[in-house]
């Protein structure tokens, strides 16, 4: 830093001296020894103040970048006005002082930037590249993809190579970012592979839409490329990776919406220092909230699940160990009255999370009876427990399967999300339900499923080629959860805006396209119970989102828990799954093919 004052102060000096030697006004200067140490003097004081003031010799501006230029600027207009100050008291008789002045700025600015300018390229020549670098296309030339372009230049030792940008935009045909043009849009990806010899598309558009990974995706295959995507804004803000690092697209990228954003100070003022009972929490969504709701400091977090093994796992994640010693971990089933009753009066939560309940769809068209008395009946223990014991907050968590629902799954949770509204009528406090679709990752998961088949050499079986499904996270799923206590009102049901649903067919074909060894993929025909595209919201229900762009607000009608006492649970499985039917205000069961025809219309 040292060096860089001296040189600007050498430049303002040569500056004065051609200035004067311009304007002849040096001929009429008698200058002495003296005047001449006191004016140099003078001037490296003034041009090092100057530099300090604009924060040149502080380390506050990146080499070449526009904030430089402008402190550079900064600093040329605060040293030409100390010297029209002092000047002429340090040198008399010039009559063209403010000329001088005026052109040594004139001069030392250049030379300045000049000099700050020669250095940064020689320093970038100075970087070596690696020594096998891939040619990339870039798509996207916004803020993400300026920033990529930038490191992958700048990054001494990076894989990669920029060698061209596409951008949709018209409004950004030929610019230049750090010297790579932009060619065009997606429509000239293959033209621009052959003419750069690049092998691989990065996608690099900010919150890009899952349609849009998926689109841009398939169009490099196609043209011989291989797709990569910049990180997450998640993962570049936690740390996990650097906007360099691009990698493969993953099936959260392709299916990728904007995350809910959860009120995380409200949310942890909501559950801080209260008594949570969480059921079911050794399952998928179960054990994610409750390491949730964790971190947020409840006074008592209670867990009860009927899974042993699930509440050891839970416990383990939770504190590192597991010895399932204390009252933390509860052992119970949800089915049993009695127990559920006991462990509400022993407990006293303040707050309920009801996630306890039988979810595999063929299962439960077998052994509808297994159905009812879990996620019925099940769920009326827990809420007649929870109403006798003064809960402030409930939330049973549902399924976008309780939509106009046509298996035994969906009737018996569109019952259950009945019984949660009726409890919200009769009983203080806030009871309501929170609906969603496929969880990714979670255990019996669409996914999941899909991935196992592929590992094991296939085939990879699909129920129908127009079959789609809405998919979320299990974080944005327990994020809505968490959500819902705070937002909800009581006896309502809160749906995600869960985006486009997706096609199975195209996730078994993504994971297809990236497997080790070739795969078939089987069509095996929609089973019993299963709709072609499912519903997010049933008929009447009105979407409404009063405080969350992607939150619905819906209302369902009440059911009273006496209206159960009619089911038959030996009744043969027709008959009960038709008894469902109808107590879940369903129109009931119908064959595959009508069920086809009427959704093929509403697509």
């Amino acid at each position: 830093m040292a060096f860089e004052s001296a040189y600007d102060a050498v430049s303002w000096i040569c500056g004065l001296l051609a200035a004067g030697w311009m304007t002849r006004d040096l001929a009429r200067v008698l200058i002495t020894p003296f005047t001449l140490i006191r004016a140099v003097a003078a001037i490296c004081l003034l041009s090092a103040a100057a530099g300090l003031l604009a924060g040149l010799y502080r380390g506050r501006h990146q080499r070449g970048s526009l904030d430089e230029v402008m402190g550079v600027g900064m600093a040329t207009c605060v040293m030409a006005l100390f010297l029209a100050l002092v000047w002429p008291r340090l040198v008399s008789g010039q009559q063209a002082v403010l000329q001088a002045v005026a052109g040594s700025a004139m001069f030392a600015l250049l030379a300045m930037l000049g000099a700050r300018y020669i250095l940064f390229a020689v320093r970038q020549r100075a970087r070596r590249s690696a020594t096998a670098t891939v040619n990339v296309i870039v798509f996207g030339a916004g803020d993400a993809g300026s920033m990529l372009v930038y490191r992958l230049k700048r990054e001494p030792h990076s894989a990669y190579r920029p060698v061209a940008i596409l951008d949709d935009d018209p409004a950004k045909r030929r610019l230049r970012i750090q010297g790579i043009q932009v060619l065009g849009d997606r429509t000239r990806m293959a033209e621009v592979a052959a003419m750069t010899g690049a092998t691989v598309l990065v996608i690099a558009i900010a919150r890009a839409s899952g349609t849009a990974i998926r689109d841009l995706t398939a169009q490099a295959e196609s043209c011989g490329l291989v797709p990569k995507v910049v990180p997450s804004v998640t993962e570049l803000l936690t740390g996990s990776a650097r906007i360099e690092g691009v990698r493969d697209p993953r099936i959260t990228d392709l299916l990728g919406r904007r995350p809910v954003q959860t009120d995380v100070a409200a949310v942890a003022g909501q559950f801080a220092g209260k008594r949570i009972l969480v059921t079911g929490a050794g399952g998928s969504i179960g054990s994610e909230l409750c390491r949730q709701l964790h971190r947020f400091g409840p006074a008592e977090l209670t867990m009860l699940d009927r899974d042993e093994s699930a509440l050891h796992s839970i416990q383990l994640a939770l504190h590192g160990r597991a010895l399932l010693d204390s009252d933390e971990t509860i052992l119970a089933d949800i089915r049993d009255p009695h127990r559920v009753r006991e462990v509400f009066d022993q407990f006293r939560p303040q707050i309920v999370f009801h996630a306890a309940a039988l979810k595999h769809l063929p299962l439960l068209e077998r052994y509808p009876a297994e159905a009812v008395k879990s996620n019925i009946f099940g769920t009326r223990n827990v809420l007649e427990a929870a109403a006798a014991c003064g809960v402030e907050y409930f939330v049973n968590i549902s399924t976008d399967k309780a939509a106009d629902p046509v298996s035994v799954l969906g009737y018996s949770k569109r019952i259950a999300e009945r019984l949660t509204a009726h409890t919200a009528g009769q009983a203080p406090g806030s009871y309501l339900s929170v609906r969603f679709g496929n969880v990714l990752g979670s255990r019996g998961s669409v996914l999941t499923a899909l991935s196992a088949q592929v590992a094991a050499g296939g085939p990879v079986t699909v129920t129908h080629p127009e079959v789609t499904r809405y998919f979320m996270t299990v974080d944005e799923a327990v994020q809505l959860v968490l959500q819902a206590a705070v937002i909800g009102s009581s006896g309502e049901v809160l749906v995600l805006d869960m985006g486009e649903p997706v096609r199975i067919a195209d996730i078994a074909r993504r994971l297809v396209a990236v497997a080790a060894h070739p795969v078939d993929i089987v069509f095996t025909g929609l089973r019993p119970g299963e709709k072609l595209v499912e519903d997010l919201l049933g008929q009447g229900e009105v979407d409404d989102r009063p405080h969350h762009p992607l939150i619905r607000h819906a209302r369902v009608t009440q059911l009273p828990p006496e209206q159960l006492s009619g089911i038959d649970l030996s009744a043969d499985p027709g008959c009960l799954r038709q008894d469902l039917a109808q107590r879940a205000g369903s129109q009931g069961t119908d064959d595959v093919g009508s069920r086809l025809a009427r959704q093929a219309i509403r697509r």
